[in-house]
């Protein structure tokens, strides 16, 4: 398969990564080290304590975190034959574009796929929590009147405002114009991307790309955009840092969170006995108390995890949320490339 250069380019610099190392292998020697790249700061801090902690407790596996990360860095690695990289907290579109080139297929019968929702699994990634692409408002900024559907994102005369959303064409945004302009949830794929850059284009002068989550956050705090569609764990901290917003349940697109093996990881069979580790009830629970995230497995009920009041309001996959529409995994790892050359030129278009 040909790799899609632009994939790289496009994404690595939103994803998260960084280090370089000496390959090796497990050796079945007590060795219990794993190297752990993710996107720091506090979600990193919620990793080593409801994942890698517990872990440790129970087969003494030391763990050494990295951050933050860049995919490209994965790549030189494993050119080199030097990869250090056992689990990765990045886009399982990488995973998919690049399995058993850039990435380890997953062998393991202890990752039980049957477990998780249909079409979260591929041969080298299983979701590790999953989270929604929300549509919210701030609420200071709409006095009178409210959002209440899809539509009035897309409506700028009687909502008025910017509307901020991630530099990045996977972020919901092209399903929810495409929803917005009738077409139904479960007919979206393939998507029709011309149709819904077409719907884009009736809102772009009020469109805001944030080319970093923590950038979109302080426009919603400072009140210099009046609506979002993005992920759940940044609508939280938005809140909690001053946002006023507030969710609307109509339409929302679903994802999940994975953590992936790098080619060549040093310690493959211990780290796919992390991942199925991290994935089991108790820890599921736990990342998801941290997070407000939601367990990927779909024998975890949500009713078990105790969330706070403010995570629970965030939370797309309660009863009443509205229509939510998994993000197609093989139509994004296929066509992301080609999506995102189309995105980058339609913003300066």
């Amino acid at each position: 398969m040909r790799q899609p250069r632009t994939l790289v380019l496009a994404l690595a610099g939103s994803l998260l990564l960084a280090a370089c190392g000496v390959n090796g292998s497990d050796s079945g020697s007590g060795d219990k080290k794993l190297t752990w790249a993710s996107t720091g700061g506090k979600f990193q801090e919620d990793e080593k304590n409801a994942l890698q902690k517990p872990f440790t407790t129970k087969t003494g596996t030391t763990f050494t975190n990295i951050s933050p990360a860049d995919v490209a860095q994965i790549r030189a690695m494993v050119k080199s034959g030097r990869t250090i990289w056992d689990l990765v907290n990045t886009s399982w579109i990488f995973a998919g574009a690049y399995c058993g080139q850039l990435f380890e297929k997953l062998d393991s019968p202890s990752l039980e796929r049957g477990k998780f929702p249909p079409g979260t699994t591929n041969p080298c990634f299983i979701p590790t929590y999953r989270y929604a692409n929300i549509f919210s408002y701030n609420a200071d900024m709409f006095p009178g009147a409210k959002p209440s559907k899809i539509e009035d994102f897309f409506d700028t005369k009687r909502f008025p405002g910017k509307r901020i959303v991630f530099d990045y064409p996977k972020n919901g945004l092209l399903e929810a114009a495409l929803v917005a302009d009738g077409v139904a949830p479960d007919k979206l794929y393939p998507l029709d991307v011309d149709r819904a850059f077409k719907k884009l284009d009736t809102i772009k002068k009020s469109l805001v790309f944030a080319p970093t989550y923590g950038a979109l956050q302080q426009q919603l705090v400072d009140k210099q955009a009046a609506m979002t569609i993005t992920v759940t764990a940044r609508e939280v901290t938005a809140v909690q840092a001053g946002a006023g917003l507030k969710p609307v349940w109509d339409f929302n697109t679903t994802d999940i969170g994975a953590l992936i093996i790098p080619k060549g990881s040093p310690h493959k069979a211990l780290a796919q006995e992390a991942l199925a580790f991290v994935v089991e009830p108790e820890q599921a629970r736990a990342y998801a108390e941290l997070t407000g995230t939601a367990p990927a497995r779909t024998d975890v009920s949500l009713d078990t995890i105790k969330y706070t009041p403010l995570q629970k309001s965030f939370n797309a996959f309660f009863p009443d949320r509205g229509r939510l529409t998994e993000q197609d995994k093989p139509w994004w790892i296929k066509n992301t490339d080609a999506v995102a050359k189309r995105w980058t030129k339609w913003k300066v278009s």
